[in-house]
């Protein structure tokens, strides 16, 4: 995996939500429990969280005394971080997550919408506290931040109801065949024609080179929708994305769609907090602990429909590289 990268392209603009033609209607979402498509009804999620009186005295004095953690996220990646149907509210697995934090910590997590690569810069200027937003966690990052890692993402395989061809991700079956993958992802890049180890550009393609067999296909789409779309309509044989956005769509697909295999080239996901923010990050740190113990972070994933990526030790600064 490219870790440098967001796993996904920055400006998709839309969700897994919008390929009406691809799956059924999905009604709308909802963050004070009931079932978002594709997930759980696990009733209410953050009424039973209590306010942690040590870990508010954690945090810094002007935190306190605003009441919030002003948080960016750019949400355009169902389910972690989303808009709503009335294009407004952000929704999602990272919206609910920083909600049950807020309450245990005692402040609030107030959500903005932010382009992804204005966040981190945002974050060191002083304009966010913190970025939400499905960051993996990697060593270039932590130089300007910190992390609090919370989730472990892969990509993952989504081919048709039975999977007629047998494709999986970790065999050469996907030599020659037509892929699916939203433009500017680590997806795309592991389908280059073009094979550069230091770049990350080509590994699947080198893969296949190296066995006699042809390379695969990447069909690239300016959304994760219009790749959805590709398959549900026979254009492509199989959708490349990440793990956690895989089995989202796969769940609400109404039964077109199932994942082949296991997430691969996993990485932490994680929370950035400014340096500025003191004990800031081990006071999140120790909320989510709290939460994982309480059950609140089972529930959320369970949620969304995305209980396969729980990170059961979640650190400060847990970078692959």
């Amino acid at each position: 995996m490219h870790s440098g990268l967001r796993r996904r392209a920055i400006g998709a603009g839309i969700t897994v939500l919008a390929a009406a033609l691809a799956m059924s209607a999905c009604g709308s979402s909802k963050t004070e429990g009931g079932a978002p498509a594709g997930g759980k009804n696990v009733g209410d999620i953050f009424s039973s969280i209590k306010q942690d009186p040590k870990l508010n005295a954690m945090l810094p004095a002007d935190i306190k005394s605003a009441g919030k953690f002003t948080v960016a996220a750019d949400p355009s990646y169902a389910p972690n971080e989303f808009f709503d149907t009335d294009n407004k509210t952000i929704i999602g697995f990272d919206v609910d997550l920083g909600k049950a934090l807020g309450k245990k910590l005692g402040v609030e997590f107030t959500f903005q919408q932010a382009g992804f690569d204005a966040i981190i810069p945002g974050i060191t200027s002083g304009k966010y506290n913190l970025g939400m937003s499905s960051f993996t966690d990697n060593t270039e990052r932590e130089k300007v931040v910190d992390f609090v890692t919370y989730y472990t993402a892969g990509s993952s395989l989504m081919v048709k109801k039975g999977n007629p061809q047998g494709l999986k991700p970790d065999d050469l079956s996907l030599c020659g065949k037509k892929v699916a993958v939203e433009k500017g992802t680590v997806q795309l890049d592991e389908l280059s024609a073009t094979i550069d180890d230091k770049k990350g550009l080509g590994a699947r393609t080198k893969k296949c080179k190296d066995a006699g067999k042809p390379a695969p296909i990447a069909q690239p789409y300016p959304d994760q929708a219009g790749a959805n779309l590709a398959l549900s309509t026979a254009r492509a044989d199989a959708v490349l994305a990440d793990s956690p956005v895989i089995d989202y769509a796969a769940k609400q697909s109404n039964g077109q769609f199932e994942v082949s295999g296991a997430a691969y080239d996993t990485a932490p996901y994680g929370i950035a907090v400014g340096k500025n923010l003191g004990q800031s990050k081990d006071a999140i740190l120790a909320a989510l602990k709290a939460l994982q113990s309480e059950g609140t972070y089972n529930k959320i994933l369970e949620k969304w429909g995305i209980q396969d990526g729980a990170d059961t030790n979640p650190v400060i600064n847990g970078a692959k590289g």
